[in-house]
């Protein structure tokens, strides 16, 4: 993987709460390494903690990396950003939820691909330990065409 030289924004859809990555620490159109930190304004925070089903959007949003430089190579840095929609294949949370301030390091990589269609899977860690781990299929519409 590669450094990027594209913003988070030229990347991803999400702004203002619910964009929940705060760096691009690895990228490319097949895997992506993102970090982010847990505040009180993510969704399902308590005020104290944030439950563990916010590592499913932190996955998402980390495998949105990868379609964003795709979409790039493929029409350009000001094409539009056409949502994707996400299911959950299987998912697997080691602890019950985050603290605020917890770092999260998440890895996801595509490991299958056909046409608009991906499969993702992703490991989310604060320090060493891991957090939770997310598989996601993706199908990203012909919104050309509807």
């Amino acid at each position: 993987m590669t450094s990027l030289e594209y913003s988070i924004e030229d990347l991803l859809p999400h702004r203002n709460g619910m964009l929940l990555i705060e760096e691009i620490l690895e990228g490319d159109q097949k895997a992506a390494v993102s970090r982010a930190v847990v505040n009180e304004n993510w969704p399902l925070c308590d005020g104290l903690r944030v439950n563990s089903l916010v590592l499913i959007e932190v996955a998402a949003q980390t495998a949105g990396i990868c379609a964003g430089l795709a979409r790039i190579r493929e029409r350009g840095l000001d094409s539009d950003k056409k949502s994707w929609l996400v299911g959950i294949k299987r998912s697997r949370f080691y602890v019950a939820s985050l603290s605020l301030n917890d770092t999260i390091i998440t890895r996801a990589e595509n490991s299958f691909e056909y046409e608009g269609y991906r499969q993702i899977a992703s490991t989310s860690r604060v320090g060493s330990k891991v957090v939770g781990e997310v598989e996601l299929q993706a199908i990203q519409a012909d919104t050309d065409h509807l």
